[in-house]
């Protein structure tokens, strides 16, 4: 069992759009996981064995121990009935109190995909007359996390303050040398993703922050939760 299960179409998606979270989660005592519908594969300076080794070691750095990647391939992820159940069985394994997924608007199909993936097999995690395996359950919340293609400006349902963990994100994401290094045309992007941080930051008066996306209101035990 773990509290948090953070879902993402490739690996370094959840480390693009909310890795400073997720360390931030760790250093409090949750237990996350994260879980890639895909390999990532193919890309241009990747691998099936490069990109697993680096998800690896960039979960090392953000404090987690479990990271679990499925079957789906790059450029080729579609919400299907198999996805979902695959995802469920997962999640009905993992039983998460709270998922994030990808934001469900986007230029890669892919992230697209996972969003759409992601809400379906929540609901079927909770289903009794399956032969998917394990026992029944239901996430209480779904968040939503950007790692987008396109430039979208969106209003988000809240922005965490990740002032204390942004450096250890942008470690998370240099353990993907074959995206962001090897890769000519990506060159600058860890320096967009910090920009965007400190630019959440000075939205909401902090050094960094990454934003947030609900369907559903977040509830609040205290308005202490709202500075």
């Amino acid at each position: 069992m773990v509290d948090i299960m953070c879902v993402g179409a490739h690996p370094d998606d959840i480390e693009i759009g909310m890795g400073a979270t997720v360390a931030q989660l760790v250093d409090e005592g949750m237990t996350v996981a994260m879980v890639d519908l895909t390999d990532g594969e193919p890309t241009p300076a990747g691998s099936h064995d490069i990109r697993l080794a680096e998800a690896t070691r960039s979960a090392e750095v953000l404090g987690v121990r479990q990271r679990i990647t499925l079957a789906g391939s790059n450029r080729y992820l579609f919400d299907t009935v198999e996805a979902r159940q695959q995802l469920a069985e997962v999640i009905r394994e993992l039983r998460p109190r709270t998922i994030f997924a990808p934001y469900p608007q986007d230029a890669h199909p892919d992230h697209i995909a996972a969003a759409s993936i992601v809400g379906a097999a929540r609901f079927y995690a909770k289903l009794t007359k399956t032969d998917m395996s394990g026992e029944p359950h239901y996430p209480a919340r779904i968040y939503h996390y950007m790692a987008v293609h396109m430039q979208l400006v969106r209003e988000p349902s809240f922005a965490l303050d990740v002032s204390a963990t942004l450096d250890r994100k942008l470690q998370a994401l240099e353990c993907y040398r074959s995206q962001f290094i090897d890769n000519e045309k990506n060159l600058g992007m860890l320096v967009r993703v910090e920009q965007l941080a400190r630019s959440w930051g000075q939205v909401i008066g902090t050094k960094a922050a990454e934003p947030f996306f609900a369907a559903e209101p977040p509830g609040l035990c205290s308005l202490r939760d709202l500075v």
